[in-house]
């Protein structure tokens, strides 16, 4: 059996290597000069690889459509995903939230080995290839058309190429046409865990600043939809770090039909109530007795957030604490536990981790990866319509779909 492979990513890669190992002649075409180029910047340059919790944690971080993952992550789950791995030679580790990383925390590791057993495999690739159609006869895919015009045939056509964030890694919407061109339904691509764009713009007054530990609410039309703990930062740009990318996929602003009216609250300090923060406060106000309040705050807040906070809570900087009145200093502790954000937007899909939307699930069968529309064509990894929170979710379902898209 011929099979060809569109798309030398994580799902790609697994589809050639699980097809090559059961006997077909496989050729994976990669438009880049080699493959992985993605992988290559997942984990801050370090891959995070897959996630070590249990099958109901993974289900609960797909997003949306996770029921039609259920064939593809039981046939080649984490632990599988796992195993792979180390039995090809690159040893890997647990860190925080059971994300695996590779001992080395380098993802060059995690691409220099899908690299060799490809070709331990006897996978042929095609390198700085682009592929312009899919020939399709009468309902069944014959091969595909490269962008010289050159026709190469097969018995099966994977198509793993990826969503159209990071456009410079080779994912620049390539098999959407291709899905849409073969009569398949749309879910249209947006943005998914990527940084958010508030109204309010003192956050750039705070650019840089990194907050750990801290809570974040999102509200729908005065709605509570989503609640987590974790770190933030401040950028030039808008909200970023792992809690918002987070966040962000519980938001849209493409949906028409329904007007969102979103809020996002920030706790400073969850652990405290609001009684245990004033008790807190009157104690530092009785450590500066004499201070500006602008002073009095060293050891409750970081340093270059102070200015930007008490600006916000309306109170002169210059008075002294023990002038600052019980009302004031209420309001104070409201404000630290409900700093206010109004989501605008979000940052440039090409900018996004991974893309939500693609192909819609309802036309690939999800015991294969087949498409339901046309005969020996199919669809793996961030080109479906399926995502999931951070934590090696995504790549999970690169894994599983790939490989399942490969089993002959």
């Amino acid at each position: 059996m011929k099979v060809i492979v569109i798309g030398g990513g994580a799902a790609g890669s697994m589809a050639a290597i699980n097809a090559a190992g059961s006997g077909a002649d496989v050729t994976l075409i990669e438009k880049n000069e080699k493959i992985g180029k993605k992988i290559y910047i997942t984990g801050k340059g370090r891959c995070n690889v897959t996630n070590s919790s249990d099958a109901d944690v993974f289900f609960k971080n797909v997003n949306r459509n996770s029921k039609f993952l259920y064939s593809s992550f039981y046939n080649f789950d984490n632990f599988s995903v796992m195993r792979f791995f180390e039995d090809h030679g690159c040893p890997l580790k647990e860190e925080r939230g059971n994300r695996v990383f590779p001992v080395s925390d380098h993802s060059s590791d995690i691409i220099k080995t899908l690299t060799n057993v490809l070709k331990e495999s006897g996978v042929k690739i095609l390198f700085n290839t682009c592929v312009k159609d899919l020939i399709v006869e009468e309902g069944v895919v014959k091969g595909v058309i490269l962008s010289d015009e050159k026709k190469l045939f097969s018995d099966r056509v994977i198509v793993a190429t990826g969503g159209v964030s990071y456009p410079m890694t080779g994912s620049d919407g390539d098999g959407y046409r291709f899905a849409k061109e073969t009569g398949h339904d749309l879910k249209e691509p947006e943005a998914s865990l990527i940084p958010i764009i508030p109204k309010e713009d003192f956050y750039k007054e705070l650019q840089g600043l990194s907050l750990k530990n801290v809570k974040l609410t999102l509200f729908d039309n005065n709605k509570k939809i989503y609640e987590e703990m974790g770190e933030m930062m401040f950028a030039h740009f808008g909200l970023t770090g792992p809690l918002i990318l987070t966040v962000s996929t519980k938001m849209t602003f493409k949906d028409r039909s329904k007007p969102h009216e979103y809020k996002l609250l920030l706790d400073l300090k969850p652990a405290l109530s609001k009684e245990m923060l004033d008790e807190r406060l009157l104690k530092d106000f009785g450590k500066n007795i004499n201070k500006a309040f602008k002073n009095s705050l060293d050891e409750l807040l970081p340093k270059n957030l102070i200015p930007v906070i008490i600006e916000l809570s309306g109170i002169d900087p210059m008075k002294q604490v023990n002038e600052i009145t019980r009302e004031e200093r209420r309001e104070f502790v409201e404000l630290m536990k409900n700093v206010s954000f109004t989501p605008v937007a979000l940052r440039p899909i090409s900018e996004a981790i991974i893309t939500k939307g693609g192909v819609s699930v309802k036309d690939i069968n999800p015991s294969t990866m087949e498409s339901k529309k046309i005969k020996n064509l199919y669809f793996a990894g961030e080109v479906i319509d399926v995502d999931a929170m951070t934590g090696g979710f995504n790549l999970q379902i690169a894994w599983s779909t790939g490989f399942l898209a490969g089993t002959i």
